[in-house]
């Protein structure tokens, strides 16, 4: 048997050619085989239409067509975030010129865990990331898969630099990446502030920073997953320098508003961080993954510092070989770097900040649609580009229901959002090709089938009555 083709090489252009073709033709065909932003059927009928392809895992001979099938397979049982329909999560359609690049990376694997494995790669990782860092007003930036890489990274310099004692405060709103980090620390029970419009309660956060007695952490939030709400990042900021804690910021979500001329002073604040979350696959059109965490002191790094003779030998180290060990909890690890750079270089701020202020007027747009139509409630302006709706008169399960059968139907996706203790619809706008005739389109879509859907749940609810006297249950239904 001949050797297959490697991807690197000299002879892996030749060899790249037609299996990409391969590829973007099963895209196509997969894509419109599902005709929509996500497939129909729900979870048992996508597992059934997988196994039928992938049939045998490893089978005793191998099928040359396998690319193709496996890819379309995955196209057509795609939740496609370049849909305008698809818009449940903080989950973006990347760029065409980051996924070529992303490509590239694949292509010529390097890894960033010694210099002689990356050297070009090592160097452009601590250009550009160094650059982002400034940008958030900090000093340095390791890169890492997201925002909960970042968060933990986050959490663990602070033990390092504060000790095993510090405390998390952090409000009800924040990711839960930060308390499940916490409890993987080592570190006692985090101290959640109240949260009661949906930001961190400034007032809250004083009471509770001067009522414990040792080393905290506060953790604020600009752009939280529920709304895209941003934190009184002045205020906070102000409390932790008067109290002596330590401020890392959650900007995964918000921190893509820097590159935007418009709304990067809602961000005012984030430079007095000592650790910032930034995550650009979210803000910034990037394939996962692409996230890094910036420091204000790059001597709080030093707590990462690790000694490998075959990586980092201190020989090598004196003789001027760059040491990367210490730049992230990973050993292996790939160069997501370069689509970063590929894009900033390409778009240039200009072009960034315009596809943020895009994304974001779409979604006043969306809000503004929604408060205008009788049939549905909306709940705030959008700070970001989330917005939060739900049916008008409907109950939580009511809500639930239209989310789901919206998903079953492979009509649309939405998020979901429990805020002021009620159940909310969640759009969150990420998409910049997305168009004011989506944005009706989209809530055609849901409105479609609310009626049913409470029909339904009205069914439901009267075969669990049991026998006798009963009120209207449709009744029940209405808040």
């Amino acid at each position: 048997m001949s050797t297959p083709p490697l991807a690197s090489g000299p002879e892996g252009p030749y060899a790249l050619r037609p299996l990409l073709d391969t590829v973007l033709d099963a895209l196509r065909d997969g894509t419109r085989a599902r005709g929509g932003p996500l497939p129909s059927g729900g979870p048992d009928a996508v597992a059934a239409r997988v196994r039928d392809v992938v049939g045998d895992v490893l089978p005793d001979e191998g099928d040359p067509d396998a690319l193709h099938a496996l890819v379309r397979a995955l196209a057509e049982g795609a939740a496609d975030p370049a849909d305008p329909l698809c818009a449940g999560h903080l989950h973006c359609p990347p760029l065409a010129v980051a996924t070529a690049a992303d490509l590239a990376a694949s292509i010529l694997n390097p890894s960033l865990d010694s210099w002689d494995q990356a050297p070009a790669a090592a160097e452009l990782e601590a250009q550009v990331a160094r650059e982002l860092a400034l940008e958030a007003g900090a000093s340095d930036a390791l890169v890492t898969t997201g925002g909960t890489e970042s968060n933990q990274l986050a959490l663990l310099l602070a033990r390092e630099t504060q000790g095993a004692d510090v405390r998390l405060v952090c409000g009800a709103n924040a990711h839960h990446s930060l308390a499940r980090a916490a409890w993987l620390l080592g570190l006692a029970e985090p101290v959640i502030v109240p949260a009661p419009a949906g930001t961190l309660d400034p007032a809250a956060l004083d009471a509770a920073l001067t009522a414990l007695p040792g080393p905290c952490l506060v953790a604020a939030t600009a752009g939280t997953t529920d709304a895209g709400l941003i934190d009184p990042l002045p205020e906070i900021s102000g409390l932790c320098s008067a109290h002596r804690a330590r401020l890392h910021i959650d900007a995964a979500y918000g921190g893509g508003l820097l590159f935007s001329d418009r709304h990067r002073d809602k961000l005012a604040g984030l430079e007095r961080a000592h650790t910032i979350t930034l995550d650009l696959h979210k803000l910034g059109w990037q394939p996962v993954a692409a996230g890094l965490l910036a420091v204000r002191h790059p001597r709080d790094l030093a707590a990462l510092n690790q000694r490998a003779d075959y990586l980092n030998a201190d020989d090598d180290i004196d003789a001027g070989l760059p040491d990367l060990v210490g730049r992230s909890l990973r050993t292996t690890r790939r160069p997501d770097i370069l689509k970063i750079a590929v894009t900033l270089k390409t778009l240039g701020r200009s072009g960034l900040g315009a596809l943020v202020d895009r994304v974001c007027d779409r979604a006043r747009e969306f809000a503004a649609l929604v408060r205008d139509h009788p049939g549905f409630e909306l709940h705030d302006r959008p700070t970001i580009s989330t917005v939060l709706f739900r049916p008008a008169h409907a109950t939580d399960d009511a809500v639930a229901a239209v989310r789901r059968r919206l998903l079953t139907d492979g009509r649309a996706v939405l998020g979901r959002a429990r805020m002021d203790d009620r159940l909310w619809l969640k759009a969150t706008f990420l998409n910049p090709a997305t168009r004011p005739a989506d944005l009706a389109a989209l809530l055609d879509a849901v409105a479609t089938v609310v009626a049913p859907v409470v029909e339904s749940v009205a069914k439901e609810l009267v075969d669990e009555i049991p026998a006798g006297p009963a009120d209207n249950p449709a009744e029940s239904l209405a808040e």
